[in-house]
């Protein structure tokens, strides 16, 4: 059979191409890294932030990540995590709307999820109404039903004792919570760092992915009459619909936490999930957000 490569052995020819080839690929792989290499790394009005690549942890940005300071309604992601790390836990067993919950919104003007006295609600649809509109009655009533003791109050401190005891489990060094909603009593804290922490452990609940990335919703709940009422809340976070892959998770704020936000997204099979921390008004936070993930996903 004729080749038409007189004299060359065919295996010389192999070996020819084989180098060629990973030339070709090392210089591909290096002008990659270079190019990794001079992304200016973004400016942000946030005080503190932190991104890191969700499956491999790697940081892809840090500003005072470790800095610790008040994290507002970005508590509630450690709310969450605590009810969905319940033994057994239901998530259709109900709960009734008491009036503390209502005197609570009222005595903070605090976000509400608009939960009406006497409702009966499930846990499913305090979780949505905690982490969409970031319901402080929802926190309540949560920490109400998942804490132990005779009393309330017994039952809200039981409740902060498993936040404090999950955030030692998941090595959050810098932080400490003291409400069930991130208005604080003076020693409600957490980082950068430690927020993203909580937030890579949280998503891995399918049930914390499928609330924190819906958009809205309206939930049928029972009211006291036994009729039923709807409810309809929608989610405070404005990267849902505005930047591409965004999957989650929570805004906060408050006069000391200023304007805060843990965010996640996904592009071509990359998850980068961070956290900015006092930004100086909700549409820099949300805008630090973006540039963030957008030079992560660079990187």
């Amino acid at each position: 059979m004729k080749t038409g490569l007189k004299g060359i052995n065919r295996a010389t020819v192999a070996a020819t191409v084989a180098l060629t080839a990973g030339a070709l690929l090392a210089g591909s792989t290096s002008a990659s890294a270079a190019q990794a290499a001079t992304l200016p790394t973004p400016t942000i009005t946030a005080k503190g932030g932190f991104v890191m690549n969700n499956g491999t942890a790697k940081t892809l940005y840090s500003k005072s990540a470790d800095t610790r300071r008040s994290t507002g309604s970005t508590t509630k992601i450690m709310t969450a995590k605590v009810v969905l790390s319940q033994k057994n836990l239901n998530l259709d067993s109900k709960v009734t709307v008491q009036k503390a919950y209502s005197d609570y919104i009222v005595k903070n003007t605090a976000s509400s999820a608009r939960l009406i006295v006497g409702d009966k609600v499930t846990v499913r649809q305090l979780l949505y109404g905690l982490m969409l509109p970031s319901g402080c009655d929802a926190a309540y009533a949560l920490a109400d039903k998942f804490g132990s003791g005779t009393t309330r109050a017994a039952r809200v401190k039981s409740f902060l004792g498993k936040m404090n005891a999950t955030a030692k489990s998941l090595g959050m060094t810098n932080s400490h919570f003291d409400s069930f909603d991130g208005i604080g009593n003076g020693s409600n804290y957490s980082t950068p760092r430690d927020l993203t922490k909580l937030a890579s452990s949280a998503m891995k609940s399918s049930t914390f992915r499928a609330i924190v990335k819906t958009k809205s919703t309206k939930q049928k709940v029972t009211t006291k009459t036994g009729g039923y009422r709807y409810m309809s809340w929608t989610n405070t976070n404005l990267l849902l619909g505005s930047y591409s892959g965004t999957i989650g998770v929570k805004t906060g704020s408050g006069p000391t936490a200023k304007y805060c936000l843990v965010f996640a997204a996904t592009r071509n099979g990359k998850t980068v999930i961070g956290t900015v921390l006092t930004a100086t008004s909700s549409t820099t936070r949300t805008t630090d957000a973006k540039k963030l993930m957008d030079y992560s996903f660079k990187k």
